[in-house]
């Protein structure tokens, strides 16, 4: 038996030995990938998701006229009915010379992109939730209904650390900060990896975009990032290197762009000597789709394909993304590169030698194939619905309520207004309903309000279809799914005249995925459309407002908030976002999420974060340079009160923290206590404060409990001067509360010189 067929040995120990015997093109092969899609006899039935229908046909001669006997790394881009990724599969098992299973890759930002498949919250309403372990489970869904689909490899999380808020993935991300960005990466890629690749439920990761891709100039995607080094060592990286080094992601997906002018996928720095050597990364690295022809078309850094290939190779890259060169020329141009000695064969060698580890690390050596018929029970099952359905539920924010909400169950009249009020929205990256619809608000409140009259009005839209095509491709990706609006015509005064007319108006606006998702960049933070101007005529008729809002990213709420009676920011909540809206209306839900991005008081508060350095004046001419609602706030249907605490020092750097948490109010919730660290005196600026601890508890009426953390060294430590990290000696104010700027205790450590 040759050694790399046995499965007693290492799987390096039979990546050492398959390496040992592939020609230069088999090992070249390894590195590339190809769509699987594109070699479908029938026009899919859903081109925009690449999901191929069951009644389709894969031209096999197609597929073997490229691939020859070498074989191919990846496929990617083929959704729907696991059989096709069997007879992908089959094919180079049993018709290449060294039978070399493929990886097949697939998009699963929340949830698969497989139509059918659970459309679980966005990122962006998780990180609200502040719940790490309900994220870690959210990762045990995507990885267990990916793999049971036959994909072995995720391009997710979305890792990103997002400080601009006119960024269309904003929604994709896990908020500004990056300490909770960190705890939530490690949790999903967990929940995703499940400890064992080879598990029938798991899945590799690749977390993106490695490694500054929240911060772009003008809030355009792609754009240049403009970041110090000590910003990208203290806010980007740890996100990253959290994921790979605690969570165990394997792979990473490089930004499409340039730091400081240094275009990331073609730096030998970045690609190699800091995700390689320091984060000690130990799978591949991937350009996105269509990253390295972006060298000639947009950063004008490479004349033609084959400098573009060169640069990326050179730098330590490990394979493009998905056709952005086509196959035989992108692996004709690496042929060239390693016989030139342009690209030393040992660096191919060690690109091939991490994939075909993972390979056997996922078993597929063994278990090739998916059993076609497993994913009928899994996907959307029973679990996973309800674990969507929580999550919705504990990521919803009430930013402000006067006392309206929750809504009596003896409401006899309620409006429901709004463009999204009866047309959910899902964000991007998202899977099509199949075999069933998702319910809207306007449905989900008749059916909790059955006695209630229940008057529903679009009003306005957010965005119109007019001259747009249902899917829009953005850089060339046609599995982003951009479904607009259906066209609604402007109905103000209908909408106003129903909203007097009942006792309280839910207007369910914000975004959609025109004016949010990738390439969807705005320059206004505004709500789209008349939604603004039907909002205050619907409040100036003495009907109070409820604003539920569907948003993918902050919203300039300077209007809203001084007219509305409530307003919660739901984000796009997956399929039972309705419902989870509904449950918090009604007060079946006490809504405990927290604002995991900061919501300026205007458009021009760009950037607007609460860990930017001090010394800018505290005040605008136009008023406050603060956030209207700041990073971490969330209101309750009851109260919590926060007392005795208590710091311990341990040992030099050690600090032990204690304080006791009370529910004073009424009704059973959730409370996110959460500690800040302010660093008095430092050797160079350092933010006034901190997020380092949090902790999502539950409590009945009445009930207390302590809450118990250790600060560290890493909570302490800075870079200084001369970029090492350090815990400098002086004092360190501890700052416990309910957010960011609700601080409720305080307390004062020391450590000594």
């Amino acid at each position: 038996m040759d050694a790399y067929k046995n499965p007693a040995l290492s799987p390096a120990e039979r990546a050492e030995d398959l390496l040992s015997r592939m020609t230069t093109e088999e090992k070249i092969a390894q590195i590339d990938i190809t769509r699987g899609v594109s070699f479908s006899l029938e026009s899919s039935k859903d081109p925009g998701n690449c999901t191929v229908a069951a009644d389709d046909t894969i031209d096999m001669n197609k597929f073997a006229a490229m691939v020859g006997d070498r074989g191919i790394g990846y496929i990617h881009d083929i959704y729907g009915d696991p059989k096709f990724r069997n007879q992908f599969q089959r094919y180079l098992v049993e018709k290449t010379r060294l039978g070399i299973p493929c990886i097949f890759t697939a998009e699963a930002l929340h949830g698969i992109t497989s139509n059918g498949a659970s459309i679980l919250p966005m990122p962006l309403v998780l990180s609200q939730t502040f719940d790490p372990e309900l994220v870690r489970q959210i990762g045990g869904v995507i990885g267990t209904e990916s793999r049971a689909l036959g994909h072995h490899e995720i391009l997710a999380p979305n890792l990103d650390v997002a400080r601009e808020p006119r960024w269309g993935r904003t929604e994709e991300t896990f908020g500004e900060d990056t300490y909770l960005s960190s705890e939530m990466a490690v949790a999903i890629v967990r929940g995703e990896q499940k400890g064992d690749i080879s598990r029938p439920d798991a899945v590799i990761t690749e977390p993106k975009h490695f490694c500054v891709h929240g911060m772009a100039e003008g809030g355009l995607n792609c754009a240049p990032a403009r970041v110090g080094n000590r910003e990208i060592e203290t806010d980007y990286l740890p996100v990253f290197e959290a994921a790979i080094r605690r969570g165990g992601a394997y792979n990473a997906m490089a930004c499409y762009n340039s730091i400081d002018s240094e275009v990331v996928i073609s730096s030998r720095k970045w690609m190699t000597d800091i995700l390689k050597d320091r984060l000690g990364l130990p799978g591949i690295s991937r350009a996105d789709w269509g990253a390295i022809e972006r060298q000639i078309t947009h950063h004008r850094t490479a004349g033609n394909s084959y400098d573009a290939v060169r640069a990326v190779k050179t730098a330590g890259l490990d394979m493009q993304g998905c056709n952005d060169i086509p196959e035989p020329e992108y692996e004709q141009i690496i042929l060239d590169l390693v016989q030139k000695e342009i690209l030393p064969l040992a660096e191919l060698d060690e690109s091939v030698r991490r994939i075909l580890r993972m390979k056997f690390e996922l078993g597929l050596f063994e278990n090739p194939y998916i059993d076609e018929q497993a994913y009928k029970s899994v996907q959307r099952c029973a679990e996973h619905a309800a674990l969507s359905l929580r999550a919705a539920q504990e990521g919803i924010v009430l930013l402000q309520n006067n006392g309206i909400l929750p809504l009596q169950s003896d409401v006899q009249r309620i409006a429901v207004i709004g463009p999204s009020s009866m047309a959910q929205k899902i964000g991007g990256y998202s899977s099509k309903p199949e075999g069933y619809r998702i319910r809207n608000v306007y449905e989900e409140l008749q059916a909790r309000y059955p006695q209630t009259a229940i008057r529903q009005c679009d009003g306005c839209a957010i965005t119109h279809t007019a001259g747009q095509d249902e899917v829009q491709y953005v850089d060339g990706q046609p599995h982003l799914t951009k479904t607009l609006d259906k066209d609604i015509d402007d109905m103000l005064d209908e909408a106003v005249q129903i909203a007097a007319e009942c006792e309280a108006a839910v207007f369910v606006g914000g975004d959609n995925n025109v004016t949010s998702g990738e390439g969807m960049d705005r320059c206004s933070l505004t709500l789209a459309g008349k939604q603004r101007a039907l909002i205050e005529k619907i409040a100036a008729s003495g009907t109070p407002v409820v604003l539920v809002l569907e948003n993918g990213k902050a919203i300039d709420l300077s209007v809203e908030s001084k007219v509305c009676a409530a307003i919660l920011v739901t984000g796009f909540g997956g399929e039972f976002g309705a419902k989870a809206i509904v449950d918090v209306l009604s007060g079946d839900v006490n809504p405990a999420g927290r604002l995991s991005v900061s919501f300026p008081r205007a458009d021009g508060m760009v950037p607007c974060y609460y860990t930017r350095r001090p010394g800018g004046w505290p005040d605008y001419y136009e008023g406050p340079s603060t956030p209207l609602f700041p990073f971490g706030h969330g209101l309750s249907y009851t109260s919590f009160a926060y007392s005795d605490l208590v710091l311990t020092q341990q040992d030099a750097h050690t600090f032990a923290l204690q304080f006791a948490v009370t529910n004073t109010g009424g009704k059973a919730g959730d409370e996110v206590a959460q500690v800040y660290i302010n660093d008095v005196v430092s050797s160079v600026a350092t933010p006034l404060r901190l997020l380092r601890k949090f902790r999502r508890i539950h409590l009945n009426p009445g009930e207390s409990t302590l809450v118990s953390f250790t600060l560290g060294e890493e909570d302490l430590r800075l870079l200084n001067a001369s970029f090492e990290w350090v815990v400098e000696p002086g004092e360190f104010e501890v700052l416990v509360g309910a957010s960011s700027e609700d601080i409720r205790l305080r307390g004062t450590i020391c450590v000594d010189a």
